[in-house]
């Protein structure tokens, strides 16, 4: 009987201690209502696609989406998920599938495969989790040689593209809707005001849709009809249902799609009236939080 009470005050310090006044997170729906982690993960287990918009250097956002693949990978069973990184470009996809099959040493993967400066903190541990599992991973981000391409000249550069290297992108000749409003902003932050034709901004823009349209594309394909795709990319690319979300939409509209995305706010209490409608999930982190670099 001591200890069961020993127990009970032990649990409820541990709920006194997440539910107190300093926590490192908070939760949202997408139209700023206090939203419940289990809940969450059930509406995302029945989605066809999770696009998780992660800030790069934010650690809690990197283990959030460690501990969404292993309660997704829970709930779905074997066989019923796959993890796509935007971290990886389609040329390594071979390295990748290697490393997840566990037939490729680390050293030899970090050596060849091009990870981003903080894979060893960030991301290396989602892929050993992938790998002990079983887990299929997939590289979707268009190679950046060909992204530096367009935004020197424009869509233009890719029409003489060999078959080999066209097929580490989505299918050319490739749409641009300039009025998505993530492209508006884009044209905004680069000097084209509110057209994308000027400062620059047009091929900037078609640089970005590429990837989008890259990621979107190998998303589309990589995953069986009852399997869930959980996706990490820039909260950019599929903010306010865009970018990667709208060449989704392009490609198969009835694809169910699910958004989360990582924001900083000084209060945790409340959504801030610019994250409303971020994503389907919004986690809000103090903005004082460390980051990874």
């Amino acid at each position: 009987m001591r200890n069961l009470a020993l127990k009970i005050v032990c649990l409820l310090a541990l709920c006194s201690f997440t539910l107190g006044d300093r926590p490192a997170y908070r939760l949202f729906a997408a139209d700023g209502k206090n939203a419940d982690y289990d809940q969450m993960l059930a509406d995302l287990a029945q989605a066809d696609v999770v696009l998780f918009g992660e800030q790069h250097n934010d650690p809690l956002a990197h283990w959030l989406e460690l501990q969404v693949a292993k309660d997704l990978q829970r709930l779905k069973g074997p066989g019923k998920l796959v993890l796509g990184l935007e971290m990886f470009e389609r040329d390594v996809q071979p390295l990748v599938a290697q490393y997840a099959a566990g037939t490729l040493p680390d050293s030899a993967f970090e050596r060849q495969a091009r990870p981003w400066p903080n894979y060893g903190t960030d991301y290396r541990p989602l892929l050993q989790f992938a790998q002990a599992h079983g887990i299929p991973v997939i590289g979707t981000n268009a190679p950046r040689p060909f992204a530096q391409q367009v935004a020197r000249g424009s869509l233009t550069a890719l029409d003489k593209l060999p078959a080999a290297d066209r097929a580490l992108l989505a299918p050319l000749p490739l749409k641009v809707d300039y009025d998505l409003p993530g492209y508006k902003n884009m044209a905004a932050m680069f000097g084209g005001g509110n057209s994308p034709h000027g400062g620059g901004a047009q091929t900037i823009i078609q640089a970005q849709a590429l990837k989008d349209a890259t990621m979107a594309y190998f998303i589309r394909t990589s995953r069986q009809p009852g399997q869930t795709l959980l996706h990490l990319n820039g909260s950019y690319h599929s903010d306010h249902h865009d970018g990667i979300v709208a060449y989704l939409r392009q490609g198969a509209p009835t694809l169910k799609v699910r958004t989360i995305s990582v924001a900083t706010q000084a209060q945790l209490d409340r959504l801030a009236k610019e994250n409303i409608n971020l994503a389907d999930y919004v986690v809000v982190v103090p903005e004082d939080m460390n980051k990874t670099y």
